[in-house]
């Protein structure tokens, strides 16, 4: 178990981490959509990890983050504090509603009907003239809170980056939290969780609350960062990066979604093989996981490792059963 200075070290090498890099305008780009990705898909891996439900609306998620912040911002005037609370609201509210409907649902049932959600969220983003329509929200004014402004990315990263601490200490403290440990015995045997007095409905309820708006921050940060929202920010792309940075390290490993999207990133920015293929590559990547490696990248190599312990393990009695006969 990393210890409390083991983080703080780790924290501090990325915030630095660009500056080390070269610091060019695409690194600090790359780093702060790193940032924003991961912080997204942390709402999907509580979801996915803890209780056990795949769920295909949390593009909705941090569509409503993202147009509550560039209403507040470029059509109300307000702040970024403001459109913050703004785009946690809206989030929980539509969470709310979505929840009552679907959780009493389990597994694919739950799963096509927050994609349904999904697909609704699309049409209305791209058809109504209150959210833009095709033509989006634009005038987005520069990020300024206290005093501090980021015209640019550079200036950007350190709210990214502490967005991306925000969340990585709230998803930890859900997975320790009484919450978390119920929301695992429903994920694992949802009769012995009844047996113990557990409401699994209840515990899905507050679990979808307290990852909605996570999702939902990211989109808040991620309108001041593009400076223009359209319908394209509940892209089927979105759903696909979450999905795949979820799964691809492996499950309930804090890191993990956001070593996911850094590969993916990664790739995308300096591997690039145009938009299509990179896409192709994303959605190939997630098929190949799922299929043949459930445990994510993490299983073969927790696999290896374990084998080399035993095979040390072997040598070293081997040895010691041999030394008295020498």
């Amino acid at each position: 178990m990393l210890t409390p200075l083991s983080w703080l070290t780790g924290l501090g090498l990325i915030l630095v981490a660009p500056a080390l890099l070269g610091g060019s305008g695409a690194v600090y780009s790359a780093f702060v959509l790193i940032a924003i990705f991961a912080v997204m898909s942390y709402g999907l891996d509580v979801i996915i990890s803890d209780l056990g439900e795949v769920s295909l609306a949390h593009p909705v998620f941090f569509a409503a983050g993202a147009y509550a912040s560039a209403i507040g911002s470029s059509r109300w005037g307000f702040d970024p504090i403001t459109t913050l609370l703004l785009a946690i609201a809206a989030a929980t509210i539509i969470a709310t509603g979505i929840g009552i409907v679907t959780l009493r649902m389990r597994e694919f049932v739950f799963s096509l009907v927050t994609y349904a959600v999904t697909v609704v969220g699309m049409t209305l983003a791209a058809n109504w003239s209150f959210l833009g329509g095709s033509d989006g929200i634009t005038g987005i004014p520069v990020f300024k809170i206290f005093g501090y402004s980021a015209q640019t990315d550079r200036e950007l990263w350190p709210v990214a980056w502490l967005l991306l601490v925000v969340a990585l200490y709230l998803v930890r403290c859900f997975r320790r939290s009484r919450l978390g440990q119920e929301a695992m015995t429903v994920h694992l045997n949802p009769r012995l969780a009844t047996m113990s007095g557990i409401d699994p409905h209840r515990v899905r309820i507050q679990v979808f609350l307290f990852s909605a708006p996570i999702t939902a921050v990211a989109g808040w940060l991620y309108s001041y960062q593009r400076a223009y929202i359209s319908a394209d920010v509940v892209d089927m792309y979105f759903l696909i990066l979450m999905l795949t940075a979820v799964v691809l390290i492996g499950r309930r490993i804090l890191l993990a979604p956001l070593i996911g999207v850094a590969l993916i990133l990664c790739q995308e920015k300096f591997l690039s093989f145009g938009g299509y293929v990179d896409r192709i590559i994303l959605g190939s990547v997630l098929i190949v996981v799922l299929s043949f490696m459930p445990r994510g990248l993490a299983g073969p190599v927790s696999d290896v490792l374990r084998w080399l312990k035993y095979r040390a393990q072997n040598i070293k009695t081997y040895t010691s059963k041999k030394e008295p006969h020498q």
